[in-house]
This record gives structure tokens, sequence and C-alpha cells, in this order.
């Protein structure tokens, strides 16, 4: 795959060339950018691959939700419905996305819609009879025509923008200086003791402008899995046979955070639909053991025949440091912008 990655080289510098000239048309206004009169914040990657988009919008609605009325707009990955849906009672997986379902699950209170077209999904959550304050896009970063008002962009700690290259041969979707729409930088899935030094070798690395700031995470698993009706601390079943299940892009931390020596570990694509076969499957593996899969996975799965036996296991993004200052720039540009709205 290396090997094949290199010799596609030309073909990733030639995507480079294209995305570099979209990119300018938009900048120079020559492409038309829609920019709407709420505010809006994009939460979203230059690579392809799991950055922790969803657990730092998750973070955001919880940092928003008390304060003000708040929407997320997402794509809806590999949903089997079209268009702009907004969430009811009626959604599922299936017809949101596994991520749009997610914050529908646990975020009653926050409006959750999917449009591919970003454009149409902000006007048509503006024509809504109850109309948010504030518009959360998620994986948003390239949909250029929607100009956002806040960007902030997410690189993973082990795979980092500034170290990688222009798809076929990386994995990026565009060039790195894309990252200079970015009023936030956050480096995702850090180690929890990221050193000092670390940390500025870091940002010396990602050469950000001093007008952009840079903050830096880790993924904090809960202490708890929980089932249909039930919760079991983690570390009551730590050392328990088990059956451990993962269709996300980066599974590891996940398998390492819970395996022993005894646990089975199965691995699907990212944003993988469970078959019927694949159900029948894992039932085999598991015999009467627990299964534990991701909270992701686990909204694709609930419905299934597995439900008996199946938990998830919670995560959340936790800044190493400076969340005051991060919670403070957002709140900061969410008053100004809504005082304006108000004059």
């Amino acid at each position: 795959m290396k090997l094949l990655r290199i010799l596609l080289f030309p073909f990733a510098v030639l995507y480079g060339f294209i995305t570099s000239i979209r990119n300018f048309l938009f900048d120079k206004g020559i492409l038309k950018s829609t920019s709407f009169d709420i505010p809006v914040i994009a939460v979203g990657n230059l690579s392809v691959g799991g950055t922790g988009k969803t657990p730092q919008i998750e973070y955001l609605i919880r940092l928003l939700s008390d304060k003000y009325k708040i929407a997320t707009l997402s794509r809806g990955y590999k949903r089997k419905s079209e268009g702009f849906v907004l969430a009811d009672a009626t959604s599922n997986a299936e017809i949101l996305g596994d991520e749009p379902f997610q914050f529908y699950q646990k975020f009653p209170n926050v409006q959750v819609a999917v449009d591919a077209n970003r454009t149409n999904g902000i006007t048509q959550l503006l024509s809504q009879k109850i109309k948010p304050q504030i518009i959360l896009l998620d994986d948003a970063y390239q949909h250029r025509k929607v100009k956002a008002g806040f960007y902030i962009l997410l690189t993973s700690y082990d795979d980092l923008y500034a170290d990688d290259f222009m798809l076929p041969t990386g994995n990026l979707r565009e060039s790195r200086s894309g990252a200079s729409r970015a009023k936030i930088v956050i480096v995702t899935k850090c180690p929890k003791n990221l050193s000092d030094e670390k940390q500025s070798e870091i940002w010396k690395k990602l050469k950000l402008s001093s007008s952009q700031q840079l903050y830096f995470t880790f993924i904090d698993y809960d202490d708890a899995i929980y089932g249909k009706d039930e919760k079991i601390a983690v570390n009551e079943i730590r050392n328990e046979s088990k059956l451990l299940l993962a269709g996300i892009a980066k599974p590891t931390p996940f398998f390492d955070y819970l395996k022993n020596e005894n646990d089975e570990c199965l691995t699907f694509p990212d944003h993988h639909h469970f078959s019927e076969k694949d159900l029948e499957m894992i039932q085999n593996k598991a015999q009467n053991k627990k299964i534990i899969t991701t909270e992701k996975d686990y909204v694709r799965l609930k419905d299934s025949k597995l439900i008996s036996q199946l938990y998830y296991l919670p995560i959340k993004s936790t800044f190493i440091n400076n969340k005051q200052n991060f919670d403070a720039t957002i709140l900061e540009y969410l008053d100004k912008c809504l005082i304006t709205l108000e004059s």
C-alpha cells in the first residue's frame, strides 16, 4: 500500500493543484460563498480519517446549549436518506447517519439536521418555526460554499497535517495552507501527560500565525459502560472475557482501554452498516459474553438482535490545559455576533 501511494504521487500533485485553485477562487470571491446572519461555527480537518470531530462537537454543545438555542448540521455520511432531514422521533442512524443520530439521542434540546448541501441545510434550519441562534457545522472545513464565521481545525497528534501530504499519496483533502482559515487549531488524541516542550515543538511545526490559537486535547474514556438498562463500572469488567467491537477510523485506543489477553477484538470499516450476516457472525463469536462497542457503533446496533448483551463506552474530548481560554474565545465570538444582530 505504501509503494502504491508513492507511485500515485503525480496524482497527488494534480489534486493539490486543483484544490488550491478552488480555494483561490473562493478566497477572491470568484466562486460564491454564502454568509448568514447568525453565528456559524465550522469544525473539521484537512485530512481524511478520524480526528475526533464528534467529541469536539459534543464539547461545544455542552458549552453552549444551556445559554443558546443550538443546531448541528452534518452531511450525514452513509445515510440512506437524501436532501435535508431534521431529526425527530421517527429518525434513526440509517436516516441521519450514525454521528448525527448520536447527537440527537444525547442532546434532545438541540436541533439536529443533515444535508450534503450545507447552504440549503442552514436555509432550511432558519425557516423552522423554532430558529436556532447558533449553528455548528460538522465536518465542513472544505465546504467553501458556506462562509462560516468561525473555523475550528482538528489534527490528530499521531497524524499532524504538517507531516502529511495530499491524497492519494497522503491523507490531506487540501494543502496545509488551508489551515490559515482556522481561528483555532486543536491537536486531538494527545497523550494525557503531553509536556510543555512537546506542545511548543508542535506549535513550531504547524507554523500558525500570531492570530491563531492552538490547543491540545485527549480522549477521555468513561469509567463505566452502558447497556439498554444497565450501567457497569469498567473496573468490574476489565478482566472479564468479552468481545470488543469497533467500526471507527482508529479503534486501537478503544481496544487498549478495555481489553485483556482473553478478549477478542472485531474491527469493521468506519461508519459500517451491519448486515444480518455481520450480526450472526458477531453473535457466534460472542456466545454469551458481553459485547462492548463504541457509542457511534451502538446507535447503529441498539435495535439489533445483539441488544441484550450489547454495551457502549462513552468518550469525551478533554483539554490538557487552557480550557478556560478556549471557552472564553468561543463565548466572546458568539456574544459579539449576537449583540451585533440585536443592534
